[in-house]
């Protein structure tokens, strides 16, 4: 019996920007000789999810309702394996893959065995995240054997959450210079005086703006790492 072929679902929106991103990402990682040898890739881009930080942190509206609604617009419409490009989003995880059938790539986890075979020596890892990603501890819960280094409290407000969200942030559509480089004086910052030997862009955001050659150590973008691992096999599981 053929395999079933594997569709990805992209459960999107959170930003609208970061999930172009992320698609962007799943074809450049597959390996291909003609457009049929893409995967199909079906995106709900749904803007309408509520902030998640707004919801973690400021008891704002939940987003699971929402987002299960996404999820299984996607499993209706044919996807065989869905993924989350917003890492803060990831809080709910269980929530949402308790309400569908297809499996929902976890992407922190995902991250865990990218770092431990690609990075197998490095111990102390920079984080550039929400605030709510901060609060929530969702990289000390899934990089596990790691020591986690996020900004201190005036970094991670006014210059990583201004960065994301602020009135030129990048939710607002500026990729350019400003966002860029506040973040950069937080990268740099965790390099040299808390020794980080590594940095992830920690928000779907971030890595909009950062790139690899922007820090002397290794910058990780986990929808990167996401988009390999969904494109490793053409079947799904």
């Amino acid at each position: 019996m053929k395999n079933k072929e594997k569709v990805i679902g992209v459960l999107g929106g959170m930003g609208p920007e970061a999930t172009a991103s992320f698609y962007r990402k799943v074809i450049r990682e597959t390996k291909v000789q003609k457009d049929q040898d893409h995967f199909r890739t079906i995106i709900d881009s749904n803007p309408k999810i509520p902030d998640r930080t707004e919801a973690i942190l400021y008891d704002g509206p939940s987003p699971v309702s929402e987002m299960v609604r996404t999820a299984k617009n996607l499993q209706q419409a044919g996807a065989t394996v869905a993924v989350m490009p917003c890492i803060t989003a990831h809080y709910f995880y269980s929530a949402i893959q308790n309400e569908v059938s297809i499996p929902i790539h976890h992407v922190l986890k995902g991250l865990n065995a990218y770092i431990n075979e690609d990075y197998p020596d490095v111990d102390k890892i920079g984080v550039l995240s929400t605030s709510a990603t901060k609060e929530t501890g969702l990289f000390q819960q899934h990089l596990l054997n790691k020591e986690i280094v996020y900004p201190n409290a005036f970094e991670q407000e006014n210059k990583v959450m201004r960065a994301i969200y602020g009135e030129n942030g990048i939710k607002q559509g500026n990729t350019g210079n400003g966002p860029k480089q506040l973040l950069l004086e937080v990268a740099d910052r965790l390099i040299k005086e808390e020794h980080c030997e590594l940095i992830i862009g920690g928000c779907t955001e971030v890595e909009l703006v950062l790139h690899s050659d922007d820090m002397t150590v290794p910058f990780i973008d986990p929808m990167r790492v996401a988009a390999r691992d969904l494109t490793k096999s053409k079947t799904a599981d």
